[in-house]
């Protein structure tokens, strides 16, 4: 690859970082960020581990994004999630896991997840609590144009292994959902030589919120209003991400939509079809409507989900 692919996507972290979660003033800060999805809301999950269980079958999703279409060696991020609620129906567990690459730099994240759900009059609350690990590693021997001894690329980094521990509130109903949920109570500073030193406050905190709903117009056509914000109680900015969201679903099978990534200015356009009660696939496209639109030619998602032994029917379909 040519040192000029490097040298834009660089450039390109540096002024839209926002793009992969909070950054932050101090230097020390080890910040692996919170992602960007553009189809999790058939993936909640990964945005809220209170979110195991709801769809009440043995449910696994796989989705891979590439982002910032047509710049070399651009971050791709790959996601995989499973869970399921006990036979008891209070008790749900999971497993995620995220892999991302991006320039010289690849980071891997995986978590186990723990809910318990509370039966209301018209739907249930699930407390969710998820432990892991996100693991990030820099390879500089790939970088072109380094000349040898060069002390600041002397030696690659040492991988940062970074244990966590994050939480959240869910509640869903057949006519709306919403959450919070906090993906990380713990950060991290380098102090040199390789070590990281993990620290806790609660003005630290990122909050995740998401919520949406579904208005019937007949039997076969529905329409699926839903927003997702990420709040930073650190940042001076404070908004991360604010996507809002429209879905149009189609005798229960097709579903077209989009939303608008305020903070990015980016339009995504979304195509989810409903193939089986068990299968759905789908595909989505962000488009750069911002100061991006000199870089890259936007963003694409591919995502698949399938559930075993589910409750759901044709009779029966689950929207949230």
């Amino acid at each position: 690859m040519k040192r000029t692919g490097y040298i834009s996507i660089i450039l390109i972290i540096s002024i839209c970082c926002s793009s992969f979660g909070q950054s932050g003033s101090d230097s020390t800060r080890i910040t692996l960020g919170y992602p960007v999805f553009s189809q999790y809301l058939q993936n909640g999950l990964m945005i809220n581990p209170a979110y195991a269980g709801s769809r009440e079958a043995l449910s696994v999703a796989i989705s891979r994004r590439n982002q910032w279409l047509g710049i070399s060696n651009g971050p791709v991020l790959t996601t995989v999630s499973l869970h399921s609620v006990l036979k008891n129906d209070k008790v749900a567990l999971g497993l995620m896991a995220e892999f991302m690459d991006y320039g010289v730099t690849s980071a891997q994240s995986v978590y186990a997840v723990y809910a318990y759900h509370i039966k209301l009059a018209k739907g249930k609350l699930s407390f969710g609590l998820k432990t892991g690990f996100d693991r990030s590693t820099t390879n500089y021997s790939i970088l072109k144009g380094i000349q040898a001894g060069d002390p600041v690329f002397e030696d690659n980094e040492k991988p940062y292994i970074l244990p966590n521990v994050g939480a959240g509130v869910y509640y869903f109903s057949n006519r709306f959902f919403g959450g919070v949920s906090v993906p990380s109570f713990l950060f991290y500073n380098n102090i040199g030589n390789g070590k990281t030193q993990a620290s806790h406050s609660f003005s630290e905190y990122d909050l995740i919120f998401s919520a949406g709903g579904l208005i019937s117009f007949s039997q076969n056509f529905k329409f699926k209003p839903s927003m997702l914000l990420d709040y930073s109680l650190r940042n001076s900015a404070h908004i991360n991400q604010l996507d809002i969201n429209g879905n149009f679903i189609i005798a229960d099978v097709l579903w077209v939509g989009g939303s608008y990534r305020t903070t990015e200015q980016v339009a995504v356009g979304i195509l989810q079809i409903q193939a089986t009660p068990q299968f759905m696939f789908g595909v989505s496209y962000d488009y750069p409507a911002g100061r991006m639109t000199t870089f890259s030619k936007g963003s694409g998602e591919v995502f698949l989900r399938y559930e075993f032994g589910s409750k759901i029917s044709a009779a029966n379909p689950r929207y949230f």
